[in-house]
């Protein structure tokens, strides 16, 4: 099973003691403001589970994502099929993250991120990745952009997974970046 390590981050499968965490982060009304749902814990270990029999099945996914010099596990970074909107084209890959708050604004995720991309074209051999997230969320949107991710307004959408009760979370933004760009980027790094 893969595990990726970065300077100061290991990204790795979930294990049992990560559950709290996730738990906290799926629930925390600061981290899911721009998500029509929080989970309760019984929903949250349901669907651990299934990231990490998704991850240890294709050796990616929503990653756990630790501090390597501590072990503490901060929230998840990764790459995904993107099945939740069914008008991209079938075997789409999505880069997303999610972290407890008080992990933010340390370059964690734009440092998870790089290594996913890494892997992403030069593991599996993708020919682009795509991200998304709800227009308003300038945090998202920004790592996009920090990671080399390119905005397409053209292909921004109503994500047809959000409820007609949460209007203000329906737009998103649209972001790709494809193994040509990451190349001549990592190239003048």
């Amino acid at each position: 099973m893969i595990t990726l390590r970065t300077e100061r981050l290991i990204l790795r499968n979930w294990e049992e003691r990560d559950r709290e965490l996730f738990h906290r982060i799926n629930s925390d009304e600061t981290v899911m403001e721009f998500f029509p749902f929080r989970r309760d814990r019984a929903t949250s270990d349901a669907k651990m589970d299934e990231f990490r029999e998704t991850f240890a099945r294709q050796d990616f996914g929503w990653a756990a994502t630790e501090i390597a010099a501590t072990g503490e596990c901060i929230g998840f970074v990764g790459l995904s099929y993107t099945e939740d909107t069914p008008f991209m084209p079938a075997g789409s890959v999505e880069i997303g993250w999610r972290l407890a708050p008080e992990f933010w604004g340390h370059g964690y995720v734009s440092e998870a991120a790089r290594a996913w991309l890494d892997y992403g074209f030069e593991v599996l051999g993708l020919k682009e990745i795509v991200s998304f997230a709800v227009t308003a969320n300038q945090r998202s949107t920004a790592v996009m952009e920090r990671i080399g991710m390119t905005a397409e307004p053209a292909h921004d959408f109503d994500h047809p997974g959000v409820p007609e009760s949460h209007p203000h979370l329906k737009r998103h933004s649209f972001y790709r970046i494809t193994a040509e760009e990451w190349a001549r980027k990592k190239a003048v790094s």
